[in-house]
């Protein structure tokens, strides 16, 4: 007797197993292809097409899934007839249907899904797994229910978590382009990083004050590949330009304008970049701390900047 019940049930699982390939298989064909169809019909011929499409593909799943459905109709009373097992189709089709629209809104997200061969393969999973949750066997259903948590967890969780991670890395990757041209110097008293600008030759930070709208001051940094060998004062001299280079090689040009303002700009070469810092409230004290304190970019700075929103790409 008992030999006979474990034969029994060892003849359930296999129709169970059956069943569900099946489940999977056939909708894992036909709702990409289906999909496509939906598709293409309404960007090329509008939204007629796209309803005969509809009006077509829905019958046809529906009838693959009610002959996914054949060998459980000798195990279960759902299948055994027509009309049930036409019903139970289209209940699935819509749970499924559910479960594909949800994937593709993840993966309208960034969310990593896989190759292409993948993503079709994925697109009979929401299905069977809708059809083991009315299979006669509380471990299926059980699976059932941990897989549908886990996709659950991975579409709306873990998996745009990793997409803003690897957006985060391209980016900061993006950014680093130039590792020559990305160095920061300490902001003079009072002032703040305000804003940073990476360009495909040049590297520009602007110092703005802390209580910007309340206070007054700039400073400028600007990151570039030498344009001669050492600074040099440009020939022949600026109107209302003083320009001298000085004994650790630096060019201090100071510009006047009218009502007695002026404007300081200093500019050093260092390795691989020429930096050139200018301010009209910053003296020139200040302004040679600047380049004294510079150093490369680290990670956490350009991570602080990227999370502020104080940096950008110009291409």
């Amino acid at each position: 007797m008992k030999d006979r019940l474990r034969d029994m049930q060892g003849g359930r699982g296999a129709l169970t197993a059956l069943h569900l390939l099946l489940v999977w298989a056939m909708t894992a064909a036909a709702v990409p292809v289906f999909g496509v169809g939906l598709l293409a019909a309404g960007w090329a011929d509008g939204l007629g097409a796209a309803v005969l499409v509809l009006v077509l593909g829905v019958p046809l799943v529906v009838g693959l899934l009610t002959i996914s459905a054949l060998p459980m109709r000798t195990v279960l009373p759902l299948y055994g007839s027509l009309p049930r097992r036409l019903g139970w189709a289209v209940l699935v089709f819509v749970l499924g249907t559910l479960g594909v629209v949800a994937g593709l809104v993840a993966y309208g997200r960034d969310v990593d899904l896989g190759s292409a061969g993948t993503r079709i393969a994925l697109a009979g999973v929401p299905y069977a797994v809708a059809a083991a949750f009315f299979v006669p066997s509380r471990w299926v259903r059980l699976g059932a229910l941990a897989a549908l948590a886990g996709a659950v967890a991975y579409g709306g969780f873990v998996g745009p978590a990793l997409a803003r991670q690897g957006e985060e890395e391209a980016q900061a990757a993006r950014y680093r382009e130039h590792p020559e041209l990305l160095f920061l110097g300490d902001a003079p008293p009072g002032l703040q990083v305000s804003h940073a600008e990476v360009g495909p030759a040049t590297f520009i930070v602007d110092y703005r004050p802390i209580r910007e709208g309340y206070e007054t001051g700039y400073a400028g940094l600007v990151v570039r590949p030498p344009s001669t060998t050492t600074p040099r004062c440009p020939e022949p001299a600026e109107k209302n330009v003083t320009c001298t280079v000085d004994a650790h090689g630096d060019m201090v040009r100071i510009r006047d304008f009218a009502g007695g303002t002026h404007e300081i700009s200093l500019t050093r070469r260092q390795g691989r970049a020429e930096f050139e810092v200018t301010s009209q409230t910053v003296a020139e004290p200040g302004l040679r701390r600047l380049l004294d304190t510079l150093h490369p970019l680290s990670d956490a700075e350009l991570e602080k900047l990227e999370q502020e929103k104080r940096i950008d790409r110009h291409l």
